[in-house]
């Protein structure tokens, strides 16, 4: 945190230096002594997606500084802003946020300044992520980028060639009339509809005819699709092949199926595909929030950072060279899988290299709400 006291507050080389790869080397001995001797564990209130204050992230620091987290989840940056809206100041210790929205909790005041000398920046796998857009204002750090992944065509390998997947007008398939699902989201699906349109590389900032025209294309698949899900209907319409391809997904989905031996998969297509990003961000007046910094350090060190790839809820890339080091070193197939390798043609930033990924935005020249709007509109076709 932002001129906090040093004794809790590691400088970024002090912090690499303990980390250094190690899983058990994030100890913090001064937080553990003292929080250990308390009875009753600190409580940590976490607003974030799903997975992420479950055991399989959390345990360890929790049992390292006695403490226990309550998380409270959403799906969609709308639905996370309105919850904290809806909430006393205080209320959520730590956030977790999809980076197109940290700017509008900067804004409202939502989340406290941050001091990037906590955290391995210099580390970062790409120069964007280090001034991740939105995280910053007027040169200071408000949100720590964490993890992040690519949305694309996400389909059933019995129902859908490879070759086909590689253009989001698979979709259109008469084939898969009727089987085509949309995760419950505006932005993702909506984003797709843009870059299949064309508007490349920008397909959030678009003027009102090509946002015409990408209500057009939209509305054109109304008729291919089944169901608009949530993340567990998602999940099960691929499982049980309900849906034979999902709009507004990737392998944060897909992956999860795809290591329990299920025939689908997520492909970034010829139109290119959109990146989601996740950040941490501490609320504004915590009064814990020393000890959730403690916790964002250990999430951006290589052992939290392969806890946050193998995320059971839903896989995700790291954002560090240590924690993709880290992960190859515990799990070279799921680094495989996810082309977290040095020269793979699905590395992350081959693809961003390349031109293929575009962050993913909120609305430049529309409103959040003319979005919705019509996404709801759309729904009830």
């Amino acid at each position: 945190m932002k001129n906090k006291s040093t004794t809790l507050s590691l400088s970024r080389r002090q912090f690499i230096k303990r980390s250094g790869g190690v899983a058990t080397a994030i100890a913090f001995p001064a937080i553990v002594t003292s929080r250990k001797a308390l009875a009753e564990p600190t409580e940590i209130n976490m607003l974030a997606w799903y997975g992420h204050g479950e055991p399989d992230v959390v345990s360890e620091f929790e049992a390292m500084n006695n403490v226990k987290f309550n998380p409270k989840y959403y799906a969609g940056g709308d639905n996370m802003l309105g919850l904290i809206a809806q909430s006393p100041p205080g209320t959520y210790d730590i956030i977790l946020s999809d980076a197109e929205f940290v700017q509008q909790l900067n804004q409202a005041g939502y989340i406290e300044e941050l001091n990037p000398d906590d955290y391995p920046i210099d580390d970062f796998i790409h120069e964007d992520f280090k001034q991740f857009p939105g995280h910053w204002s007027d040169g200071k750090m408000y949100s720590v980028m964490v993890r992040f992944g690519y949305l694309g065509v996400s389909y059933n390998r019995n129902a859908i060639g490879d070759d086909d997947a590689m253009s989001y007008k698979c979709f259109w398939n008469e084939d898969i009339a009727g089987k085509v699902g949309h995760f419950d989201w505006h932005l993702p699906s909506l984003g797709m509809m843009s870059l299949l349109n064309g508007n490349i590389p920008k397909p959030f900032d678009i003027d009102s005819g090509a946002w015409k025209g990408v209500q057009e294309t939209t509305m054109s698949l109304r008729p291919q699709v089944g169901g608009f899900f949530d993340y567990g209907g998602t999940f099960n319409s691929l499982k049980n092949s309900e849906m034979s391809a999902i709009c507004g997904i990737g392998d944060w989905i897909t992956g999860v199926l795809e290591k329990d031996g299920a025939p689908v998969t997520s492909v970034v297509p010829k139109e290119g595909g959109i990146q989601w990003t996740e950040s941490y961000c501490i609320g504004k007046g915590s009064a814990k929030a020393e000890l959730v910094n403690q916790f964002i350090q250990y999430m951006m060190s290589p052992a939290g950072q392969v806890r946050s790839a193998e995320m059971a809820a839903y896989p995700a890339f790291c954002v560090t060279n240590a924690g993709q080091a880290e992960l190859r070193n515990v799990n070279m197939k799921e680094a495989e899988r996810t082309g977290q390798i040095v020269g793979a043609a699905n590395n992350p930033l081959t693809l961003i290299s390349e031109g293929r990924i575009h962050y993913r935005e909120v609305p430049i020249q529309q409103s959040l709400e003319e979005w919705n709007d019509f996404w709801s509109e759309y729904k009830n076709a």
